[in-house]
C-alpha cells in the first residue's frame, strides 16, 4: 500500500514541476490537462502525507512502550489507542483511492435531456431537470456551453443539449444517464389527478481527438442538412455530420450544434463510445461477468429515479435509496444521491476484487 502511495507522491511532484515549465504554461490545452491531474494527485498526496505521519507516530509510540518508565508507557498506550483507529480509518480511505478508476471519470461531458412519455408535462419535467442540474453545476464550480435547445409548446424543453466542463464531471454525472420519472399533478390537469411522466438523460464523456483510437481510413464521413425546428439555418446549411465505422458498420451522427466542426466532434465522440461498447460486449460474451453492477449500465431504458411530488419523495431504484427531500433535490441538492451511488459502485468493485 505504502509503495503505491510513494509512486503517487513522486508523480505529484513531477506534475508540480511541469506546471511551472514555461513551455507547458504557454500550451493551454496541455496545461489544463496537467492542472486537472495535479488537483486529483494533490488530494491523494495529502492522504499519503497524513498516513505517513500517523505511521511515524505509531512507531514512536511503540518505542515509548519499551521504556522502563511506567508513566511513559501509559502515555504511549493512550497515544496508540487514538492512533490505531485513525490508521484503520485512513487505510480504508486509501483502499478506495488505490482502486482502479474509470479512466473517463475526469472527462468533461455532453449532457442531453429529452422529454419522454407524458406529452407537455414531460417537456415541463425535462425543464425542471435542466434547472436542477444547472444549480448542481453551480455548487461544483462547473461551466456549461449550450449546444441545442428545442423548447416545449407550454414550457420546458423537448430536448436540450450542452457541454459541461470542470473537475471529475463524468465521474459525478455518469450515474444520471437513464429514464427519470415524475409523479405529480400536471399544470395542465384540471381534475387534480397524479400523472406519471418521464424524461431521459444521457451523459456522454468528451474525448480529445488524440484519445479516440479510430483510424481515419476506417471512417466514412457524411454531411447532411439538419431537420426539424431551427429556422432557415437548418434548411440551407449541411451542418449535420454522420460517421460510419467501416469495420463494424457502427454509425453515429450529430445535429446538436449549428457548427459543422462542433457536430464532427460530438459525432466522433458518440462513435467512439459505441465502438468501445461493442468491444466490451464481445469481451463480456467471452468472460462470464462476476457480479452485476449495482448502478446499472446507464442505458436510457433503465428507470433510474422517480420524483414523487405528493410525498416529497425521490427514489433511486438502482440502490433502493429513498429520500423525503424532493423540494431540496429539485433545487440542485443532488450530491447526497451522487455520493451514495459512488459508494455503491466502490463496494461492488471491492466485492469483485475479493471474488477474483
Amino acid at each position: 500500500m505504502i509503495e503505491k502511495l510513494e509512486i503517487i507522491h513522486h508523480r505529484f511532484h513531477q506534475v508540480q514541476e511541469q506546471l511551472s515549465d514555461p513551455e507547458i504554461v504557454s500550451d493551454n490545452k496541455r496545461f489544463a490537462k496537467l492542472n486537472k491531474e495535479y488537483k486529483k494527485l494533490d488530494k491523494m498526496n495529502n492522504v499519503y502525507l497524513k498516513y505517513k505521519n500517523l505511521l511515524a507516530n505509531k512507531e514512536n509510540a511503540e518505542e515509548m512502550q519499551k521504556d522502563d518508565d511506567l508513566e511513559m508507557k501509559e502515555m504511549a498506550k493512550a497515544e496508540l489507542d487514538e492512533l490505531l483507529p485513525a490508521i484503520a480509518e485512513i487505510e480504508e480511505e486509501i483502499k478506495i483511492i488505490l482502486m482502479p478508476k474509470d479512466p473517463d471519470d475526469d472527462k468533461d461531458v455532453i449532457m442531453e435531456i429529452r422529454s419522454g412519455t407524458g406529452g407537455d408535462e414531460a417537456s415541463i419535467f425535462a425543464g425542471d431537470l435542466y434547472r436542477m442540474y444547472t444549480k448542481y453545476f453551480d455548487t461544483k464550480g462547473w461551466k456549461t456551453e449550450m449546444l441545442d435547445i428545442n423548447e416545449g409548446s407550454v414550457g420546458g424543453y423537448n430536448k436540450i443539449s450542452m457541454e459541461v466542463f470542470g473537475e471529475d464531471v463524468f465521474g459525478n454525472l455518469k450515474f444520471e444517464s437513464g429514464a427519470h420519472r415524475v409523479q405529480r399533478v400536471p399544470k395542465t390537469e384540471s381534475q387534480g389527478r397524479v400523472h406519471t411522466s418521464a424524461a431521459t438523460v444521457a451523459i456522454i464523456p468528451k474525448y480529445e481527438i488524440e484519445d479516440i483510437n479510430i483510424r481515419k481510413d476506417e471512417l466514412r464521413t457524411d454531411t447532411f442538412r439538419a431537420s426539424g425546428a431551427g429556422g432557415q439555418h437548418v434548411n440551407k446549411t449541411e451542418s449535420g455530420v454522420r460517421f460510419t465505422h467501416l469495420p463494424t458498420g457502427i454509425a453515429a451522427e450529430s445535429t446538436d450544434s449549428r457548427s459543422q466542426h462542433k457536430n464532427r466532434e460530438i459525432a466522433l465522440n458518440r462513435l467512439h463510445i459505441k465502438v468501445r461498447e461493442a468491444q466490451k460486449e464481445a469481451q463480456y460474451k467471452e468472460q462470464k461477468e462476476q457480479r452485476k453492477s449495482l448502478v446499472g449500465s446507464g442505458d436510457r431504458s433503465d428507470k433510474v429515479r422517480t420524483y414523487n411530488y405528493p410525498q416529497n419523495r425521490v427514489t433511486d431504484h438502482r440502490i433502493n435509496l429513498t429520500l423525503y427531500s424532493l423540494d431540496k433535490i429539485i433545487e440542485g441538492d443532488i450530491d447526497g444521491i451522487v455520493q451514495a451511488l459512488k459508494v455503491a459502485e466502490n463496494a461492488t468493485k471491492m466485492q469483485n476484487e475479493e471474488v477474483l
